[in-house]
């Protein structure tokens, strides 16, 4: 059986395990070492079975406990040229442990980890893709602004992944962020609303996605419970079953969320 967990996810921080019940990889560490240890506790994994370390984007709440973590447990870190860049100059790489440019996939253990670009805004933006020796798929799309052909096409034939579900339009627009906040945010290197996730929700399902974790949901613009029904919504307007052809769940800012596939 293969898992799929947010460790936590949110604008507070973001971090993703991929493997079976005893090793496999952490995609981010957006939150100190200490509690990235306590979350993977919490499922059931020892730290010192984390194979490998993949970063999307340099962003802090993707990469706040990175250094800590990888040093400790000698972890390799592996990242876009453009992120590796950005995480050399903030001090994230310096310790004891392995660095590799992720320039399009890596193996780690029975699994084929891939990159695909995103828009967000940073140096250089990706998600990842775990296929696994058995043919099953797992992916981690967030911070992506806008869904492309590129992106949807990378993720089709997941079997789980973790979907952005960023914030809810009308709640961002009256919402406290300064303008200019809100323009980045709505733009297409930002995040994913609740009405896109949902749209790209039912074109996954089709391509066969089982289990879909909303994830990045912003404390201020988003309700777990809005982001759930937006694409429950979404998927029953193209009569999708919830729990029968597929099942789908929030990931929680703060506590593991898993799914096993």
């Amino acid at each position: 059986m293969k898992r799929l967990c947010t460790l936590y996810s949110g604008s507070s921080g973001n971090a993703t395990y991929i493997g079976n019940e005893e090793e496999g990889i952490l995609i981010d560490i957006g939150k100190n070492a200490k509690q990235t240890i306590s979350s993977l506790l919490q499922i059931g994994v020892s730290p010192d079975k984390i194979k490998a370390v993949f970063i999307t984007h340099e962003h802090i709440d993707h990469v706040a406990g990175l250094r800590v973590f990888c040093n400790k447990f000698k972890v390799p870190v592996f990242a876009t040229n453009g992120t590796l860049s950005k995480l050399d100059i903030g001090g994230h790489l310096k310790g004891d442990f392995d660095v590799f440019c992720m320039t399009d996939y890596a193996d780690v253990s029975d699994m084929h980890i891939e990159l695909f670009h995103t828009l967000h805004d940073a140096s250089e933006s990706c998600g990842y893709t775990v296929s696994f020796s058995d043919g099953r798929k797992a992916s981690v799309a967030t911070d992506l602004g806008v869904m492309t052909e590129s992106v949807l096409d990378a993720l089709l034939g997941s079997t789980a992944l973790v979907l952005e579900s960023n914030h809810d339009i009308k709640m961002l627009e009256n919402g406290p962020y300064p303008y200019p906040l809100k323009r980045r945010i709505l733009s297409e290197y930002g995040h994913l609303s609740n009405d896109m996730c949902g749209e790209s929700a039912v074109k996954l399902v089709e391509s066969g996605a089982k289990h879909l974790l909303l994830g990045h949901l912003s404390a201020e613009n988003n309700i777990p419970e809005l982001a759930y029904q937006t694409t429950k919504g979404a998927l029953a307007m193209a009569g999708a079953e919830l729990n029968g052809d597929y099942h789908l769940e929030v990931a929680s800012r703060h506590a593991p969320v898993c799914v096993s596939f």
